[in-house]
């Protein structure tokens, strides 16, 4: 059995992890972090609690990517592994996540210290898989965001009905390419709904997991110091 990809399995943890933080967290999105811009507009309407939370995860997000790739940066100048550091960071951090959402939980109020603790810990894990995804595995789908994914799949398939014309093998492939990633993400979304709902806060810890285990992809072993 082939071990799964490094953006298989970040696809997958992306979805599940999405899911598991927006319904144990009040709506907050932690991979998704644009998506956290129309519940920050509905609690404003809506006068709901939860709308500095849902505002405050995109800055810790871009400061995680810029923090990050400035930290990359220093790493491949000691001609050290960047991206199984950096995967390392980032499943220490989803633990450290997990273990706080277990200690704090429930999170009755959106806006709590704690809800804000465990969200920023997430978000900053979820902001190094995306700095690593595109730094480190370019031409890999998108591992948090379907939207493109799932409009480049319809256009090929358009293309395909059209005819396909000399670029059918490249929609072919492109098709195949993008749906794994989206399939592994929404199994990942309806993994994550049943996970929480039998085990709460506790659905976490397979996040982390997944992480660790992606310390052993292809892409990750193949780094030399």
């Amino acid at each position: 059995m082939r071990f799964p990809s490094l953006s298989q399995l970040m696809s997958f943890n992306g979805g599940y992890l999405d899911t598991v933080g927006f319904l144990a967290l009040q709506g907050v999105f932690v991979a998704h972090v644009t998506g956290n811009f129309v519940t920050f507009g509905a609690a404003m309407i809506h006068g709901a609690d939860g709308a500095i939370a849902k505002l405050l995860v995109l800055p810790v997000f871009c400061a995680a990517v810029v923090i990050s790739r400035l930290v990359t940066f220093k790493l491949e100048a000691a001609n050290l592994p960047t991206l199984r550091i950096m995967l390392a960071v980032k499943t220490v951090l989803l633990i450290a996540g997990s273990v706080a959402a277990v200690l704090l939980a429930p999170f009755a109020k959106g806006d709590s210290w704690q809800l804000i603790l465990v969200a920023v810990l997430f978000v900053c894990a979820m902001a190094i898989q995306n700095a690593a995804h595109r730094v480190h595995i370019p031409t890999a789908p998108p591992t948090t965001l379907m939207t493109g994914s799932t409009t480049q799949i319809m256009l090929d398939v358009a293309e395909l009905i059209r005819g396909g014309g000399p670029d059918r093998a490249a929609s072919v492939a492109r098709i195949r390419k993008l749906s794994a990633a989206v399939g592994l993400f929404a199994a990942g979304c309806g993994l994550g709904a049943l996970a929480f709902a039998f085990g709460g806060t506790w659905a976490f810890s397979l996040s982390a997991v997944l992480a660790f285990l992606s310390l052993f992809s292809a892409e990750a072993r193949s780094q030399r110091g």
